[in-house]
């Protein structure tokens, strides 16, 4: 298909699409001639993950080039392809406020719970990084007692992350599943505070009426 079809399809315009092709987020048409181009239904769904990654994932044009990157390497196997998707969707917010001290303690407080729940963590992961700061934030702001039901949070954490790689698993292609990935932490996480909301408010219902 010529680019005009493939913009139809996609519902990409074709200056976006040649934007894409520029900054190696999508592969360049097969060239039959010194200005067109042949895309098929590869670049369709190429096409499809980009806008997800930007638009749902609220990525930049860098981070998706990497996960894009990851994809197309050949050398790269699926849970290197997940966890670069991973690393796009979490984002360490480092806070100048911070006192080091407390940081390094609730590094290394994520570390021990990571061992206790038997969990293989990078030590550059951006998710320690930001557990760490919640939980620093928790202890600073006189907060230890929900600082201190750690375990219990990482147990539904447990059980939601095996919900997750499951669905993921079951992915057609490494593409789709970078894009469960991305789209599954994104909209997952506002779908698990919703849920969260509700059964507060039955819990709370059931504790205090």
């Amino acid at each position: 298909m010529r680019i005009a079809e493939l913009s139809r399809l996609s519902g990409v315009p074709a200056p976006t699409i040649k934007y894409y092709v520029r900054e190696s987020l999508l592969a360049p048409g097969e060239r039959t001639s010194h200005n067109q181009a042949q895309y098929d239904e590869r670049h369709v769904d190429r096409l499809r993950l980009i806008r997800a990654l930007l638009e749902v994932g609220g990525l930049s044009v860098a981070a998706v080039r990497d996960v894009i990157a990851a994809l197309d390497s050949p050398e790269t196997g699926r849970r290197k392809v997940l966890h670069a998707a991973q690393r796009t969707v979490t984002p360490s917010r480092v806070g100048g406020h911070q006192d080091a001290a407390g940081r390094r303690e609730a590094v290394a407080e994520i570390r021990a719970l990571a061992e206790r729940q038997g969990w293989q963590v990078s030590e550059r992961s951006p998710a320690l990084t930001a557990a760490a700061e919640v939980l620093d934030a928790l202890r600073r702001l006189d907060q230890d007692d929900f600082a201190d039901q750690l375990d219990a949070y990482a147990r539904a954490a447990d059980a939601v992350a095996a919900t997750d790689l499951e669905v993921v698993r079951k992915r057609p292609d490494t593409d789709a599943m970078a894009e469960a990935v991305v789209l599954g932490n994104i909209l997952g996480d506002a779908l698990l505070a919703a849920l969260r909301r509700l059964a507060q408010a039955h819990r709370s219902a059931e504790l205090f009426d």
